[in-house]
Formats: C-alpha cells, sequence, structure tokens
C-alpha cells in the first residue's frame, strides 16, 4: 500500500499535477495500517452469512470461525483459547477488567473498595476507575512512576501491605502508549499474587512489538486489540486467567460466557486473529528493525534540535522498540504537529483518544515534567511499513519546524 496525503491540498499547480504527496506515517501507535492477509481474511468473511450465535448451518459455520480464531489468538499470546473474551475493542476490554472486576470482588466483600492504578494509564483505564470512584464509592490509589514512567514491584507492595484486604485490582499497562516505557508485568502480577489480589494489564501497545505471553505473565487480565496489530478497528480481546470472573458490563444475549453479550463480528475477530498470527511470526525480526529504525530517528532529532528531550526510557529492554518521545523546549506540541503534517510527516502528540483537546500530556506530568514540558512533545511511532527515507525526512524538516513553532509561540 502507498501512503498517500487525499485529504491535504497541494500548495501550487506543480503539485497539483503531480498528484497527492507520499505521507510518512509515524503514528503506528494510534493505529496500524491492516495487513494484507487481514484484509483478505475479513473480505472473504465479509462475503459469507451467519450469526456466530444461530443454530442453522450458516450460524454454525459462522461460530467455526469465531473458535478458530480464539484459537489463533490464544496460540500467539500465550493464553488457553478459553481465557479469550472477544470485546468490540481495548477500550471495551479495559472497561470490563476494572469496572467488571471491581464489581465483582466488591460484591464480595464490600471492603475492597481500592483500586491501585499509575496516573500514567492510558483513559481507557483512569477513566474507569474515576468512573468508580464518583459512582460506586471506589477509593483511587495513584501508584508512583519514576522518571521514565516506570512502576516498580517495591513501589507496588508498598501500596498495597497497609491493608491488602481493602484492595479491589490493580491495573497496569504493559507498555505505555505515549511515551513507550515497559513495565515488569510478571514482577507486579507476582506481587499481586501473594496477596490474592487480581491484576491486569492493557497490553494494546506492546502486543505488536514484545513477546506477550498470558500465561507466562501471570496476569489475570490482559487487553488487547486487532487494530494497534494490523487487525480492524473494533475486534479486541480481554484474556481471563481461570477463576478471574468480571461481573459483566454488557447485559443481553449472553454470548462469550455470559461475561460480554453482543453478537459477535466473525469477519473482524478473523481479520484479528490473521492478524495475530502474523505478528507472532515476524514479532521478534521486526523488533530488531523498528529499534534500529527508532535510534537512527532519535540521532537525527536530536543532532537537528540539540535541546530535544528523549521521554520515557532510554533506548533498549524497557522502552518499545517502535516508539520515540520527545518535548521540544519553547513549542506548543500542536503547532509543531500541524508543521510536520503541512510536511506530509503524520505524527501525534498523545494518545489518539484524546486527539482534538489540547492539553499537556497527563503522563508527563505524573512523570514529574513541568506543564510547558508536558505540552511541547510529540510521538513518533513505527510499524511494518515504515523505513529508513522516513527518519531521514523527519530529519529534514524537524529543525526548521521547531525553529517556526518557536517563534509562533514567542509572537
Amino acid at each position: 500500500m502507498d501512503y498517500t496525503d487525499g485529504a491535504g491540498q497541494p500548495g501550487g499547480a506543480g503539485e497539483a499535477a503531480a498528484g497527492p504527496r507520499p505521507l510518512i506515517y509515524l503514528d503506528h501507535a494510534a493505529t496500524a495500517p491492516m495487513l494484507p492477509e487481514a484484509i483478505a481474511a475479513m473480505t472473504e468473511e465479509l462475503a459469507r452469512l451467519g450469526n456466530p450465535s444461530s443454530l442453522h448451518n450458516a450460524g454454525r459455520r459462522a461460530r467455526r470461525v469465531v473458535e478458530e480464531s480464539r484459537e489463533q489468538i490464544a496460540e500467539a499470546f500465550g493464553a488457553r483459547p478459553s481465557e479469550v473474551i472477544f470485546t468490540g475493542g481495548g477500550t471495551e476490554a479495559d472497561n470490563l477488567a476494572v469496572k467488571g472486576l471491581y464489581w465483582a470482588r466488591w460484591a464480595d466483600r464490600p471492603q475492597r473498595r481500592r483500586v491501585l492504578v499509575p496516573a500514567t494509564e492510558h483513559h481507557a483505564v483512569l477513566d474507569s476507575a474515576l468512573w468508580l470512584a464518583g459512582h460506586e464509592g471506589a477509593e483511587i490509589c495513584w501508584l508512583p512512576v519514576d522518571g521514565t514512567g516506570m512502576v516498580s514491584a517495591d513501589r507496588l507492595r508498598a501500596a498495597i501491605e497497609p491493608d491488602p484486604g481493602s484492595v479491589a485490582l490493580v491495573s497496569v499497562m504493559w507498555a505505555n502508549n505515549e511515551v513507550g516505557t515497559i513495565a515488569p508485568v510478571a514482577e507486579l502480577a507476582a506481587v499481586c499474587a501473594e496477596y490474592q489480589i487480581p491484576f491486569h494489564t492493557d497490553a494494546v501497545q506492546a502486543a505488536a512489538q514484545v513477546p506477550v505471553h498470558f500465561a507466562d505473565s501471570g496476569a489475570d487480565a490482559l487487553t488487547i486489540t486487532g487494530h494497534k496489530l494490523g487487525g480492524p478497528v473494533g475486534a479486541g480481546a480481554l484474556l481471563l486467567a481461570r477463576g478471574a470472573q468480571p461481573a459483566p458490563v454488557l447485559h443481553g444475549g449472553g454470548q462469550e460466557s455470559d461475561i460480554r453479550s453482543g453478537t459477535l463480528d466473525a469477519p473482524a475477530i478473523r481479520g484479528f486473529a490473521t492478524a495475530a498470527q502474523v505478528v507472532a511470526k515476524t514479532r521478534d525480526s521486526e523488533a530488531i528493525r523498528l529499534a534500529g529504525l527508532r535510534d537512527d530517528l532519535v540521532a537525527r532529532v536530536l543532532a537537528a534540535v540539540p535541546d530535544a528531550i528523549l521521554n520515557g526510557a532510554p533506548p533498549g529492554p524497557d522502552r518499545l522498540p517502535g516508539n520515540a518521545h520527545f518535548s521540544f523546549p519553547g513549542c506548543e506540541g500542536d503547532a509543531l504537529l500541524m508543521l510536520l503534517d503541512a510536511r506530509g510527516i503524520a505524527c501525534s502528540t498523545g494518545s489518539a483518544c484524546t486527539a482534538g483537546v489540547a492539553r499537556p500530556s497527563h503522563v508527563l506530568l505524573a512523570m514529574g515534567a513541568d506543564e510547558a514540558r508536558a505540552s511541547g512533545s510529540l510521538r513518533f511511532s513505527f510499524g511494518a511499513r515504515s523505513t529508513r527515507e522516513d527518519c531521514v525526512a523527519v530529519g529534514a524538516v524537524i529543525g526548521e519546524a521547531v525553529d517556526r513553532a518557536r517563534r509562533a509561540g514567542r509572537s
């Protein structure tokens, strides 16, 4: 697929004659292009008929597609097929985990009201926790993070120990969606297991780039979604270990073991599973390639803008291979993003789920950054079709774009 900037208007007659400019897409953390294999599988299924819950032949055929996809996703992420609960995406899976586990734990023992989360979480987790606090009497305990956005097992233990019996659940994302820092998930899950507290991790960003193995992680619940790893938007899953039984958030036909009601989207689920299979086979080699591109981009940006700050963990095992997140002193991130967009470079100021709202990065603020630094940040994220030429293109224009953004900020 050749990316083009279909929405942008060319700047002059020569550009108009040449057609749309190529789009340098460095926002894979927001959404990744669908893999050809996933498009083919989903397209084939879209032409077929059948509700997976129907008992006639067409329904049973659709059910086979769903169950085969369940097995493929379980294999790709180190789970049992029975542990895969399909959802409409990562946000729904996070809501089901946080709200559902809270309700189940509270119903069993009403003193379990504490929800332990870092303030660096994706809003699907943060806002679920805040909703529980506002409507269901939950008490949020914000887990502290260090300057890279990391939560340590020691800090988690210190938050639990004063009153373990009051903790409903713990949720810490596998890899931060903005700065790319990877959490010590197995260590955190082990601490929770000592106190028999359910541990949920949002692995949406991690699933395409680092080995995500549900059984080995020790987590009780794990969120993944299709569109971040080359599958379609609208298909996700919550992996649930045996014994983790969240209360339903959606009620209806009782699909997915009565945990998530709703007609199953067999075409999207098949596309999701196909993408997961491809990712599982290529993830290790792709991680090496993406890390090389990331390191090249970091070098080029820091050469062009020496006072830029690389946020998150240093390049290495504690950082996603395809993530480079910078703060540019004296710039507004939104202004810089639009200047780069005008040059055909697509990146992000942070989570796409809060796009369109000018606000400092809540992740950087939680990491100890001041408001100016948190407001002047950009995320570049790589994926399957990223190339060295993308890094060269950014390096060629980032210095001028930063200068213009700074001048605009002073005017």
